[in-house]
């Protein structure tokens, strides 16, 4: 992976690292509020350009900033990594979610391609090979080909999760699909399970890949994990996509599995009374499915 530079929040516990920004960036700090990136013309932060400046008078905290280069590991064990790619694409896709007069079926195509995105970026380095030759057209060549008996397991958590892994098979050549259904008191944001798909064991050294589209307080994503882990599964060997999370989250999940590895189109500032992301992109469900 490109030189990365990881992001951690003074509010946070010491086992949340956030990995931002590419390589070639240089950094200044801005005292007491926020440490922000500089690469090439534009800025990169935690929060997205606009509710960085928003923000900046309300933060006490610094955020601080940490280095790692190719082959080199960012943290360490004990440390939950939140990736936050920085590809232009996927902030194109988070755009068109977060408007509110996309329609459904653009919502859900956004979603989709955000999706498709993420799960290339959390696949990297993660994926069992297998190494072969082929022959081509003038000879012979070494090949190295994705393990066909070891698929990736994917975890859609119902409903939207189903959308953000809708193009899982074209970037994972072998998968297969465990459902989750959770649904949310709106009165006091917990969730309850109604639907599991899971397998009543995980086989060891299974790769498990979970799609929540909004990370918000937590609940939902913490209880999936929960489940995925009674059945043998390895908290390091997980990753976990989502097109938008929220600090009180990323802080849970942190505290509760370390280890674990996040990988977020953009992360906001803040939860409304509700319990909403803000600015967020409102609930991923409805707008996919066009029953807001």
């Amino acid at each position: 992976m490109e030189h990365m530079v990881a992001m951690q929040a003074a509010t946070l516990p010491s086992s949340f690292f956030c990995v931002t920004a590419p390589s070639t960036c240089s950094s200044s700090r801005s005292s007491g509020a926020l440490f922000a990136q500089r690469c090439g013309a534009g800025q990169l932060s935690l929060l997205n350009e606009r509710g960085a400046q928003r923000s900046l008078s309300k933060r006490k905290n610094a955020w601080r900033c940490a280095a790692a280069t190719e082959g080199k590991q960012v943290g360490g064990k004990n440390q939950m990594l939140v990736y936050v790619p920085p590809h232009p694409l996927i902030k194109h896709w988070v755009s068109i979610l977060r408007n509110e007069f996309s329609p459904p079926p653009m919502f859900r195509s956004a979603m989709a391609e955000l999706g498709r995105l993420l799960i290339y970026e959390a696949s990297r380095d993660w994926l069992l090979t297998v190494n072969g030759e082929v022959n081509t057209p003038c000879g012979v060549a070494e090949v190295e080909f994705i393990d066909p008996r070891e698929p990736v397991k994917v975890v859609p958590i119902l409903r939207a999760g189903l959308v953000l892994i809708e193009q899982a098979a074209s970037v994972l050549p072998a998968n297969q699909t465990f459902h989750l259904g959770f649904v949310r008191n709106e009165e006091t944001l917990e969730a309850s399970m109604y639907l599991n798909k899971l397998p009543e064991k995980f086989e060891e050294g299974a790769r498990i890949l979970v799609a929540d589209p909004m990370l918000a307080t937590g609940g939902t994503i913490v209880s999936a994990l929960e489940e995925i882990l009674k059945r043998g599964a390895d908290i390091s060997l997980i990753r976990v996509v989502a097109a938008v999370a929220a600090p009180p989250a990323l802080k849970l999940l942190s505290e509760k599995f370390p280890g674990l590895r996040v990988y977020v189109g953009m992360i906001d500032e803040e939860l409304n009374e509700k319990g909403y992301i803000v600015p967020g992109l409102g609930d991923a469900g409805d707008r996919s499915f066009g029953t807001a």
